[in-house]
C-alpha cells in the first residue's frame, strides 16, 4: 500500500509539474511586418554613350545612385541600330555615372552567341582564330579576337599567314580612328570585309568576324553635354501710361431749354 500511495503521489507530482510548465510557455510570437524593398527602390535609365547618340537603352532599378554605380548591362546590336541581322551581337555597357533619374555607361567589349559561332564553323573547314591588343587614335586600349574561316582545310603556313594579315590590318585601322569609329565598322561589318579583301590573295575566306572585344584601358572621352539653363528674359522699356484726356464741360449758356424755348 505504501509503494501505491508512493506512485500515485508522484504520478500527481508529476502532473502538477507538467502542467506549470505547460502554463508558463509563452504564446506564439506575432508574425513581423516584412518591408517590401521594391517600394523604396527608383527606376534609372540607362543612357548609351556617345558613339551611340546617347540613346536609351534599358532601365535598372536601385536604392541609390551609388548603388547604380558600377552595373553592367547588356543589349543587343539590334536593340541600337534596329538591324534584325545583328541580333547576335551583344554590347556591353558599364555605368559611370548618375544624374537625376540617368545613369550614363560606357561601352566596356562585345561578343557574339555561342549558337551564331557554332552555325559557322562545320566540318571539313579551317577556324583560324587570333588575340590583339590594339590601341586606338585617342589612347584606348582594346583586346579583339577576331575570326577567319575557309571552305576546305588548308595549311599551316597559310593559317599563319592569315593571323598576320589579321593583326596588321586591325592594327592599322585602329591607329587612324577614335573608339567609336572602330566601335560601329566593327559591328557594321565594314573591318571583317577588309580583313577579308586583304587574305584573299593568300586564300579565299568565306567568313571574317570579330566575334569578342574587351576594353583594357580608357583614353579621352567626350565631355557630357550639360545643358545650361535658359536665361531669363531681358526687362523692355517700360512704357508710361499717359492719363486720359480731360473731358470738356459745355458752358451753362448753351444748355438747352427743356421745353425748347430760344
Amino acid at each position: 500500500m505504501l509503494k501505491v500511495q508512493g506512485s500515485e503521489a508522484l504520478y500527481t507530482d508529476l502532473l502538477f509539474v507538467s502542467g506549470c510548465a505547460m502554463a508558463k510557455q509563452p504564446g506564439k510570437p506575432s508574425q513581423r511586418k516584412v518591408k517590401d524593398k521594391w517600394k523604396a527602390k527608383g527606376w534609372y535609365n540607362l543612357i548609351a554613350p556617345e558613339m551611340f547618340n546617347r540613346q536609351a537603352i534599358g532601365e535598372t532599378p536601385g536604392e541609390e545612385p551609388g548603388k547604380v554605380m558600377g552595373r553592367i548591362t547588356e543589349v543587343t546590336a539590334q536593340d541600337i541600330t534596329g538591324d534584325f541581322s545583328k541580333m547576335h551581337i551583344k554590347l556591353h555597357f558599364r555605368v559611370l555615372d548618375v544624374r537625376g533619374n540617368e545613369a550614363h555607361t560606357q561601352f566596356v567589349g562585345h561578343d557574339m552567341t555561342s549558337d551564331y559561332i557554332r552555325r559557322l564553323t562545320r566540318r571539313k573547314r579551317t577556324r583560324m582564330d587570333a588575340v590583339i591588343d590594339i590601341t586606338t587614335k585617342d589612347g584606348w586600349t582594346i583586346r579583339m579576337k577576331p575570326m577567319a574561316i575557309t571552305d576546305q582545310r588548308i595549311q599551316g603556313s597559310k593559317q599563319r599567314a592569315i593571323r598576320g594579315i589579321m593583326r596588321k590590318v586591325i592594327r592599322d585601322a585602329a591607329a587612324r580612328t577614335t573608339v567609336g569609329d572602330l566601335v560601329r565598322t566593327t559591328i557594321s561589318g565594314e573591318l571583317a570585309k577588309e580583313i577579308a579583301g586583304a587574305c584573299k590573295p593568300i586564300h579565299p575566306v568565306s567568313r571574317v568576324e570579330v566575334r569578342k572585344s574587351e576594353v583594357l584601358s580608357v583614353g579621352t572621352t567626350p565631355a557630357p553635354e550639360v545643358v545650361a539653363p535658359a536665361p531669363p528674359p531681358e526687362p523692355g522699356p517700360v512704357e508710361e501710361e499717359l492719363p486720359p484726356p480731360p473731358v470738356a464741360a459745355a458752358p451753362e449758356d448753351e444748355v438747352p431749354d427743356p421745353e425748347g424755348v430760344p
